[in-house]
C-alpha cells in the first residue's frame, strides 16, 4: 500500500479520519467531485454513491479506496446536525467497499452544487 494513515500524538485523534497521511507511491490520482447522478433522496444516499463512484473512478486507475491519501467532501447548506447521516453513507459506503481507511479529510459547508438535487460532492486524490 502507498499510503500510512497516522495520527501523531500531539494532535488530537479524530474517529472518522486520520491527521496525516504519508505516501510513498509514485503515481497520483486526482479524482474529480462525484456526486449521485440519480440524485439519491437524502445526505447519507448521496454521500454513500459519492464513495461508491470515487472507487469506480480509483479501480479504473488501477487503486482502490485504501490508496486515498485526502478526501474533500462539499455539502449544501452544511451544519453540524446533519453529521450523523453523513456519517451513516460514510458507512455504509464503507461496508460495500470493504475498507476501513480513514484518510485526511476536509468538509466544507457550500450555497450550492451543479444542480439543486445534489446535496453532496466528494473529491480524492490518491497515491499508487
Amino acid at each position: 500500500m502507498a499510503v500510512t494513515l497516522v495520527d501523531p500524538p500531539e494532535l488530537p485523534e479524530i474517529d472518522v479520519y486520520r491527521q496525516v497521511a504519508i505516501a510513498s507511491g509514485t503515481k497520483l490520482v486526482f479524482v474529480a467531485g462525484q456526486v449521485d447522478w440519480a440524485a439519491g433522496t437524502g445526505l447519507a444516499a448521496q454521500v454513500e454513491q459519492c464513495y461508491l463512484n470515487v472507487a469506480t473512478a480509483l479501480a479504473a486507475a488501477g487503486g482502490s479506496f485504501d490508496d486515498v491519501a485526502k478526501l474533500t467532501c462539499y455539502v449544501v447548506g452544511w451544519t453540524p446536525d446533519k453529521m450523523p447521516e453523513l456519517l451513516a453513507g460514510i458507512a455504509r459506503a464503507a461496508d460495500k467497499l470493504g475498507t476501513t481507511a480513514k484518510p485526511p479529510a476536509s468538509l466544507i459547508g457550500v450555497a450550492a452544487l451543479d444542480v439543486p438535487e445534489h446535496l453532496v460532492e466528494v473529491e480524492a486524490t490518491a497515491v499508487l
